[in-house]
């Protein structure tokens, strides 16, 4: 007799398919690393993951046939009315939810970061170096350089904020969905209730689910609690951040106006090669060439070398300067 199928075993479902993907992704990348090389291996793992997994659903559910998890606990996937299985399009729809929009989205999120934090560090340097790795771009990426490019600075800055917004609410969302499913106990993966799929059980006790639901609904409780207290203190140490970065500014120009003040008296002046301006804060890199501390701090962000003769040195070799006034 067939009953909808209760949280217990959807998570043992959903981990046994996870342990099988793994398995599967983990005997991919293996034998790129095998015929390529390391390198390779390297660059194209997420890609490597993902074809694994696209491989494993779409000879399971997009075949109409159980995955290995489904069989495991025996249960079988049927639509919003709870009739029929669900229809080819519905079980498109989910494997690609569940594996290349969450890659895309990923993917997406981090180039176009990449992107507008290396235009701005570019417009603070494009008088000092030339950029690398420019010959690498893809046609996608250079499509989203020229499409940053068009923005101005605060636009920049605005678009940065909201990408690294994103990538913290992703998360976010995930844990959200899971605690509504410990207390619904339905849709234990996001993507299946996009697209509206749910499970029938077959064989078993009848009421083996009924006895702990109780039990997945508190955790659900607690995983909620936990999450609006993620979210609070992240936000409150979002407001840190932002006082700390005003103070900063406030103490740099402050500490600016005082070191332009001592060298129009004593008539010398030292100029930053990155921001061409009088150099605040003098920081010395390993081979003794003079920046400013923020400036010497962003480009190790992205390079760690020299911005001037290419030495290769760590960040933690950086020496701040106190009281250099030449």
């Amino acid at each position: 007799m067939a009953a909808a199928a209760g949280p217990a075993r959807l998570v043992r479902c959903g981990q046994k398919d996870e342990l099988y993907r793994s398995g599967l992704r983990s005997g991919a990348g293996s034998a790129l690393h095998g015929l390529a090389g390391a390198k390779k291996w390297l660059e194209w793992r997420r890609e490597i993951e993902l074809l694994s997994d696209v491989a494993y659903f779409v000879l399971t559910t997009l075949s109409g046939y159980q995955t290995l998890g489904e069989e495991y606990v025996n249960i079988v996937q049927v639509d919003s009315t709870k009739k029929k299985v669900p229809g080819f399009l519905r079980r498109a729809i989910f494997v690609a939810l569940h594996t290349v929009v969450p890659y895309g989205l990923d993917k997406g999120l981090s180039h176009l970061e990449h992107e507008l934090q290396t235009e701005a560090e570019e417009s603070r340097t494009s008088q000092g170096s030339p950029a690398l790795g420019s010959s690498r771009r893809t046609l996608i990426r250079n499509w989203v350089q020229k499409q940053v490019g068009k923005l101005t600075e605060q636009q920049k800055k605005t678009a940065l904020q909201i990408v690294c917004v994103l990538k913290q609410s992703v998360p976010l969302l995930h844990r959200l969905h899971l605690a509504l499913f410990y207390i619904s106990g339905t849709f234990y993966h996001l993507s299946k209730r996009i697209a509206g799929i749910t499970y029938l059980r077959f064989g078993g006790l009848q009421r083996e689910d009924q006895s702990i639901r109780s039990s997945y609904k508190f955790l659900g409780i607690i995983s909620l609690f936990h999450l609006l207290l993620t979210i609070g203190v992240q936000m409150y140490s979002f407001k840190q951040k932002q006082r700390a970065r005003q103070e900063w500014k406030l103490h740099r120009n402050l500490a600016h106006h005082k070191n332009m003040t001592m060298e129009k008296t004593s008539g010398r002046h030292s100029r930053c090669t990155l921001c061409l301006e009088e150099r605040r804060h003098t920081t010395a890199t390993p081979c003794g060439h003079l920046f400013c501390w923020e400036c010497i701090t962003a480009w190790c962000n992205t390079r760690t070398e020299c911005p001037l003769c290419r030495e290769k040195f760590h960040p933690q070799k950086l020496i701040y300067l106190r009281h250099y006034q030449l």
